[in-house]
């Protein structure tokens, strides 16, 4: 399902003050951008948006995206995919760009399509909450991140994630990597 993109209308980035693509999904990740910062309490510095990352892939070299990454105490907490329609149809591609966008895996993966949220385990794969409620503020977030695991992938997994998330990644609006 690919985003409904504005054709060249663009809208000006809430954490970064960039002009970016306008789209549904890049609405949704503007709503969930002023919710971390206004109800959730981050900073903007603590919130990096559309961090990518290499992927190496037998011959296959690429770029991947994870769209918000949430840093607590200097290290990923969280990582967010924004996208219109049923929140499990993105579980997949979202949980490899949190295993892929960094050196370690990031631990929360949240989907969200503005209404509602999943919070998921990166680890296990599982959901853990549902709703925007659910979605953990900063002082939650500074309270859980000293039990949280930051393992990293065995090479062996790193490309059975990057097969995932390359299946998946042609349903987007183009953006650019910096």
């Amino acid at each position: 399902m690919s985003s409904i993109c504005r054709t060249g209308e663009t809208i000006k980035d809430f954490l970064t003050g960039r002009q970016v693509p306008d789209s549904d999904d890049e609405q949704i990740r503007q709503k969930i951008e002023r919710l971390l910062v206004e109800e959730k309490g981050f900073n903007p510095s603590e919130i990096e948006v559309d961090r990518c990352f290499e992927i190496s892939l037998d011959d296959l070299k690429s770029v991947g995206r994870a769209e918000l990454v949430v840093f607590v105490h200097g290290r990923p907490f969280m990582s967010f995919k924004c996208a219109r329609g049923s929140l499990v149809t993105r579980e997949r591609e979202a949980l490899a760009a949190s295993r892929l966008a960094h050196q370690v895996q990031i631990p929360l993966t949240i989907v969200t399509n503005g209404e509602d949220a999943e919070i998921i385990d990166t680890l296990t794969g599982r959901v853990s909450a549902v709703g925007l409620k659910a979605i953990p503020s900063k002082e939650e977030a500074e309270k859980r991140s000293g039990e949280l695991t930051y393992a990293e992938l065995n090479e062996k997994r790193k490309k059975k994630e990057a097969r995932i998330y390359l299946a998946f990644a042609d349903f987007t609006c183009p953006t650019e990597c910096s």
